[in-house]
């Protein structure tokens, strides 16, 4: 048996667990040998840190339990080589921060419909109440036009036009050359951007992965020269400051222009 499969069956004999769901390119059927397992452990409350190694153990050759870089998890890597990311997360907080996008339109600078979109994509492989699958049908809904408009308003100014812009930013850090902070801020400045493109074309955020290609097959609405921009960015950012900020008055320009026609 996979050893995915005998670590669910283990887990979904743990009390605590509630739901289990298997996420990224597992998920989606866009994985390959060696693609990492995303998987979300919903519990009630916590399962003692020992009794996780312990079950870990049997499947793993590598373990760092109780991580808490981004969220609470357990990092693992199956005697196969291939890595497992175990997080752990209270239904109804995921739910509660879901619904703040999805029904309240709450926009952050970047990545905001992350989670909803980890929601939508995930499959589910336990769910002892079936909660996890009844939040999937409660948020199968269509883009609200008024989640994309908050998104917009509050990503695109720091792209182009306020005082503390990304574009002005980078033209500083270059200038001085400051490639560090060349490329913080060229970070700060993507993530915005793709929040918005996503918005724009009412797909919800898929991640830091593969954006660009995603972007390319399922954007019904894509910038005008949106890969030699990308391929002039990425040519110029720690070497050519004139063209480093042309590429980034063209992107932020031309992201308008999408957002205008969507309009």
């Amino acid at each position: 048996m996979n050893p995915t499969h005998q670590l669910f069956a283990q887990l979904r004999e743990l009390p605590q667990v509630e739901a289990i769901a298997l996420g990224g390119s597992r998920a989606s059927g866009l994985h390959d040998a060696r693609s990492d397992y995303d998987v979300y452990l919903y519990c009630t409350e916590p399962i003692a840190e020992e009794t996780r190694r312990t079950l870990l153990a049997r499947y793993c050759s590598a373990m760092e339990i109780g991580n808490h870089y981004w969220e609470c998890e357990d990092n693992c890597t199956f005697r196969d080589g291939v890595d497992l990311d175990l997080l752990h997360r209270d239904l109804d907080g995921f739910a509660a921060d879901v619904r703040r996008v999805v029904e309240e339109h709450k926009a952050s600078l970047g990545y905001t419909t992350c989670m909803w979109h980890n929601l939508r994509t995930c499959e589910v492989v336990f769910d002892r109440h079936g909660r996890l699958t009844a939040l999937q049908r409660r948020f199968d809904v269509p883009y609200p036009s008024a989640l994309r408009d908050s998104i917009v308003r509050a990503n695109m100014p720091l792209l182009h036009g306020a005082l503390p812009a990304y574009d002005a930013q980078i033209h500083k850090a270059a200038a001085r050359g400051d490639l560090v902070s060349v490329n913080h801020r060229v970070t700060a400045f993507l993530a915005s951007y793709f929040d918005v493109l996503f918005a724009v074309n009412g797909m919800t955020h898929p991640g830091e992965k593969r954006q660009l290609s995603i972007a390319e097959r399922d954007c019904r609405v894509l910038p005008t020269d949106f890969r030699p921009c990308f391929d002039a960015l990425f040519a110029s950012m720690f070497t050519d400051a004139a063209m480093l900020d042309d590429t980034i008055a063209r992107l932020a320009r031309n992201l308008s222009i999408c957002v205008e026609q969507a309009e």
